[in-house]
Formats: C-alpha cells, sequence, structure tokens
C-alpha cells in the first residue's frame, strides 16, 4: 500500500492569544523600572508605568483602557434609544392604514362617525395608542396589528428586567400574562419583607420553586436575586434618562398597555422602587448620548446600558488610579467578555508581572512607608548595566567579558559554573561531584557542560577608588542625568562582584559635595543647583583614600563643567561664574594633595566646552592624569574599561 504524501502549512497562530508565547522578561522590566528610577520617578511610579505601557508583545493598561474607550464608543457611536418607539409607530400605522382601507369600502354613517374618531385621534404615539383601547376594530387586519402593538410592549418592558424574556413570551396567551403578573406580586412581596428585615430565607426558597424559570441565573439567596435584579432596573433608568422628554413620556403612556393589563406596569413601577431603595449605590441617574443609526429596543436598549455601566466599571479597575488599588482588581471575565481573550491574557499577564517583582522582593518599604529599589534590584540593574558596558567594550576592542574576579592568578578558594570564555582551570572534584548528583537524579549523560566549575582567582593587590559624578543642572539639562547613573552602576557591579577587595566610594558634587550609596544615587531627583564644587568632591575623595593606605588609589570624575564653587573654611559653599581664581586655587591645591598621594586620576569629560577642556588638559598634566571625552553612549565603557586598565 502506498504511502500517502503529507503536505503541511505553516503560518501565525489566529486561533485566539499565542499559548506558546513567552511570559513577560523580569529582567526587562527591572531594566524599564531602572531607567524611569534613574530618570527621576519614585519605584512606585516606575511600577505603575511599566504597567501602564506594557512589554514587548503584551500590551499594557493604557493599551486596554483605550479599547474599552473604542468598544464604548462605538456602542454608542452605532445604535440608538428609540427602536421600540420605532416598532410601534409602524404598526399603530399599519393598523390605522387597514381600519381607513375597510371603513372606506363601508357606506354608513358608524363609517363615517368611526373615520372621525380616528381623525381625532392624538398626534403622539402613546395618546393615540391609549385612545384606542377601547376602539372596536372593524377590520380584523387592523385588531392584530392593535394587539401585536400590546404585545411587543409587554416583552420588551420584561425583556428589560429578565433574561430571555422577550422570546419565552412569543404569543403569550392570557393565562401566561396572569402567571407573570402573579410572579411580580409575589416578587414585590418577598422584597418588601426582605427590605422590612424579616428573614426571607425560607419565602426565597418557595418563590424560587415556583417561579424559578424566570430567573435563569439561579441565585442563590434573596441578595443575590436583589443584586441581578437591581443591575438591570438600574440600567433601565438610565436608557429612559438617556432619552428625550418626548420619548420618555411616550413610553411611560405606552407602558401602561403592555399586555393590555395596566397591572403589569404598576407592579413594575413597584419593583422598581422597591430596588431602588434596597440598592441606592447602583447608578440611577446616569444616562449615555446615543447617536447611531441603528434602532434598539427596550430590552436591547438596556443591555447596551448595562454593558456601558460595565464597560465604565473596567475602565476604573484598569486605571488604578484610586486608593490601594492593585491589578488583581481587575475582573478578568469582564475583560474577556469585552475585549477578547487575548487582552484577558495581557490583563492577567500584567498581575502576575507585578505579583512577582514583588515576590522576588526587588522593593523595599522606605520608613516614611514609600516604595525603594531593594539591594536585589540594584543588583539586577549592576548587572544589566555592566553588561552593555561589557559589550561596547567588547565591540570596540575585541575583548570579550571573561567574568574573571581579577586580572591574575591567585585563587580565592571559591569556585563558580563555567561560563563561554572562560579560561580559568577546572576545579575537577566539584565537576565530577556536579555529574554524579545529576544522574542520581535520572540523566545518563556521564559529564555535561553544566557540570563544569572552574576555580576563581583575584587579584593579589586592591585599589581604593573614588568615583565623583557631577549633579548640577546641567547635567540633568543636557540629557547626561542617566547615562552618568548607569555608569555608576555598572562600575559598583564590577567591583562589588570580580574585584571584591577594592573599596569604591560614590560621591556626587553640585554645589556642594556628599558621599552617597548606590540606592540613593539612582532614586536622585534632579534638582535646578548651580555649582559645580569639584574641591568638596576632592575632599570627600582624599578622605576615602586616606582610609585604605595599603591600597592602590585611583580617582574617576565624571563632569561636564569647570568648577564654579568651592568650600570655605566654616563649611558655606561659594559659588562664582565664571570660575573665580580663589576656586580655581582651592581646586587645583585639593588635587595636588591627592597626586601626592599617587593617586591615578581619569578626567571623563562630556559636552564641548572649550573652557573646560583647556582646564582639564591643565590638571591632567599637572596631577600625571588623563582627560578622556567619551560620547554618553560611551561614558559608562569608557569608566570601566579605564579603571580595569588602571587595575591591570
Amino acid at each position: 500500500m502506498a504511502r500517502r504524501n503529507r503536505r503541511y502549512a505553516y503560518g501565525p497562530y489566529t486561533d485566539g492569544p499565542d499559548p506558546l508565547a513567552p511570559p513577560f522578561d523580569l529582567r526587562a522590566a527591572m531594566d524599564e523600572i531602572g531607567r524611569d528610577v534613574m530618570e527621576g520617578a519614585s519605584p512606585r511610579t516606575a511600577l505603575q508605568e511599566l504597567l501602564r505601557r506594557g512589554m514587548e508583545n503584551r500590551r499594557g493598561l493604557d493599551e486596554l483602557t483605550r479599547e474599552v474607550y473604542q468598544r464604548r464608543s462605538k456602542l454608542q457611536r452605532e445604535n440608538r434609544l428609540d427602536g421600540t418607539l420605532q416598532e410601534v409607530r409602524e404598526l399603530l400605522r399599519r393598523a390605522l392604514d387597514a381600519e381607513r382601507d375597510s371603513l372606506g369600502r363601508q357606506d354608513t354613517d358608524d363609517a363615517r362617525f368611526r373615520e372621525m374618531q380616528l381623525d381625532a385621534l392624538p398626534s403622539d404615539t402613546g395618546g393615540a395608542v391609549r385612545e384606542l383601547n377601547d376602539y372596536d376594530w372593524q377590520s380584523s387586519d387592523a385588531r392584530e396589528a392593535y394587539e401585536e402593538i400590546r404585545d411587543l410592549l409587554g416583552r420588551e418592558m420584561l425583556d428589560q428586567r429578565f433574561q430571555g424574556m422577550k422570546q419565552a413570551m412569543e404569543n403569550a396567551t392570557p393565562e401566561d400574562v396572569e402567571r407573570i403578573r402573579e410572579m411580580l406580586d409575589d416578587l414585590n412581596g418577598l422584597l418588601a419583607n426582605h427590605a422590612a428585615g424579616q428573614d426571607t430565607t425560607e419565602q426565597f426558597q418557595q418563590f424560587m420553586e415556583k417561579h424559578g424559570q424566570f430567573f435563569p441565573e439561579n441565585p442563590q439567596n434573596t441578595e443575590e436575586l436583589i443584586d441581578t435584579l437591581a443591575q438591570r432596573a438600574a440600567a433601565a433608568q438610565r436608557m429612559l434618562n438617556s432619552m428625550t422628554p418626548e420619548q420618555q413620556q411616550q413610553l411611560m403612556e405606552l407602558s401602561q398597555q403592555a399586555f393590555g393589563d395596566p397591572r403589569l406596569a404598576q407592579a413594575m413601577a413597584q419593583l422598581d422602587a422597591q430596588l431602588q431603595g434596597l440598592r441606592p449605590g447602583e447608578d440611577w441617574d446616569g444616562q449615555g448620548r446615543f447617536r447611531g443609526e441603528n434602532p434598539m429596543g427596550m430590552g436591547e436598549a438596556t443591555r447596551a446600558m448595562e454593558e456601558l455601566g460595565q464597560l465604565d466599571a473596567l475602565a476604573e479597575q484598569l486605571s488604578q488610579s484610586y486608593p490601594g488599588a492593585r491589578l488583581e482588581d481587575i475582573d478578568l471575565d469582564s475583560v474577556g467578555k469585552h475585549l477578547g481573550d487575548r487582552a484577558r491574557v495581557d490583563a492577567r499577564a500584567l498581575a502576575e508581572l507585578q505579583r512577582e517583582l514583588e515576590r522576588q522582593g526587588l522593593f523595599d518599604r522606605a520608613p516614611d512607608g514609600s516604595l525603594q529599589l531593594s539591594p536585589k534590584a540594584l543588583r539586577r540593574l549592576g548587572e544589566s548595566a555592566l553588561r552593555d558596558v561589557v559589550d561596547k567594550i567588547g565591540s570596540r576592542r575585541g575583548e570579550r567579558d571573561t567574568h574573571r574576579s581579577g586580572a591574575a592568578g591567585e585563587a580565592t578558594g571559591a569556585t563558580r559554573p563555567w561560563a563561554f570564555g572562560d579560561t580559568e582551570a577546572w576545579n575537577v572534584p566539584r565537576t565530577l561531584l556536579n555529574a554524579q548528583l545529576r544522574q542520581a537524579g535520572g540523566d545518563d549523560r556521564r559529564l555535561d557542560v553544566t557540570d563544569v566549575e572552574i576555580v576563581e582567582t583575584e587579584q593579589k593587590t586592591r585599589a581604593v577608588v573614588a568615583l565623583c559624578v557631577d549633579t548640577s543642572w546641567s547635567m540633568v539639562q543636557d540629557g547626561r542625568w542617566v547615562p552618568m547613573k548607569r555608569t555608576a552602576l555598572a562600575l559598583h557591579q564590577l567591583i562589588s562582584t570580580r574585584f571584591r577587595g577594592d573599596d569604591l566610594k560614590l560621591i556626587t558634587f553640585g554645589r556642594h559635595a556628599r558621599s552617597v550609596e548606590l540606592g540613593e544615587l539612582v532614586g536622585l531627583d534632579g534638582a535646578y543647583e548651580q555649582g559645580t564644587n569639584l574641591h568638596h568632591a576632592m575632599l570627600l575623595a582624599g578622605q576615602h583614600l586616606r582610609r585604605n593606605p595599603d591600597a592602590q588609589p585611583v580617582v574617576l570624575v565624571v563632569t561636564d563643567g569647570e568648577p564654579t564653587a568651592h568650600l570655605q573654611p566654616d563649611g558655606h559653599a561659594l559659588f562664582d561664574y565664571p570660575t573665580s581664581p580663589e576656586t580655581l586655587r582651592a581646586t587645583v591645591a585639593e588635587i595636588d594633595k591627592l597626586t601626592g598621594l599617587k593617586a591615578a586620576f581619569t578626567f571623563f569629560v562630556l559636552g564641548d566646552d572649550p573652557r573646560l577642556a583647556v582646564f582639564m588638559d591643565g590638571i591632567a598634566r599637572r596631577c600625571g592624569g588623563r582627560v578622556v571625552a567619551p560620547t554618553l553612549d560611551g561614558l559608562g565603557a569608557e569608566v570601566v574599561a579605564d579603571y580595569l586598565k588602571t587595575r591591570r
């Protein structure tokens, strides 16, 4: 038997959301949060902005909210509310035309009198239908059209309040109408007793046993029944509020003709009044502006108003603008119902991302109750910044990231997993132990690359490093704020993970200088502050270097302006622009003191200020340092590369 040749076609997955779509990348999420924090946002605001933007192939809250408003706008733009009135007018026209045609064929005084009666009918539809209530129709077609008006009104009124009633009451008999009226009387009695504080448990059970077919939602108690009915009654009231006064008046008059029994309208009015008293928190006063061409019946229009209310509630949940808002508040079933399965998946993924970020301990609570990045989060940001820097160094010089703890040769006693590019010796006992443990778990391979651990080394000498970064307003104004912070992150990560014996101090200098921790620098807001107090920064750097007399001193300065402030003996910072001779003398004197400590200087000059270039060239010649003029994109790579060169 010959084998059938099968062909397969491959294409994008179109049946709902892609089930194999990857979850959010936690590292990428932290990078985005970190970037916003470095630009001056609080961690909470940065997290909220990430959730609003979304990531990669996952939509954020803003996009989902936009879809909600698009759905809402489409609903109002394409539909209008007077469908029932329009249908009643058409049935009334058919009834009158058929009756006049029948009377025109009769040559009697009674026929002429009846024609006068028809001509004297009120001009409004509701009044005309009311006046014809007791009219003795001569035409069977006219009588049938008029009876259809009554049936239509009854079905539409019931369809507003009870799910599926419009179809169930097609061709309703007087017995059906009586059964409905009896159900409404029993329902009003149940609600009245409940409102009076009576225990209605048994009465509710009896009611559902007798009339349960009218409630496919299957409420379990009186409260659930009230919730269901009140939401629809409120939507029906909002529909009425959205109509013109003339339309409202006509509908109220027509409701008295429902099924030809005014008691039905009276029972419905009593039900609405009780529901409004039991659930005053529902939106009974709202309205919507419908301006489309598609006429909706009363039941359909009420469901449209109910959908508008659900969309408004969903938009509020997605906005997350109320106190204590969390993504768990979002009704995923409502998202799927109104926006589709893909939107539901995106909303759930956002909630999972928020949960995972908090579970991972990436945020700490500050003493004032605000959120701040935890040490773990700072390490992740540092890893990302360092990875970017290493990529730039490697592409520039043909070097690769060796993940060494030191540049040369002495084992620390620790090991770590092998990574591509590592050249250190294997730790054979640890490697074989890893292989044995893996095989004990059921893996038959004798040796795998994941088993390999290598010997970690460190450099014999250690360095003491002062990274001094300019935080004057020009750094913010000219877009140098975030590159400066990422540079500090990358250097801090390098020293804390690869050169653990080195001692790094972060020093900021604007009008004054101060020593800061990494988290403080990352979250530092840009402030309008005049002054570049390099003198004060050198004083703090000197204190740090002198505390480590056995280490190699390294001073790295990142700035975009010449010194315009210096510290006076009383601690007051004196600002003067352009640079005064006093500021210049104080700054140079402090650099000379550090030169006496044999400190290795590197000045990273940002911008193209010719006065700054001249000043830095002179300072570098005086202290034997280097001047580097990197681009903003290459600042981190230059600082890290210079540090590594100094260490070697």
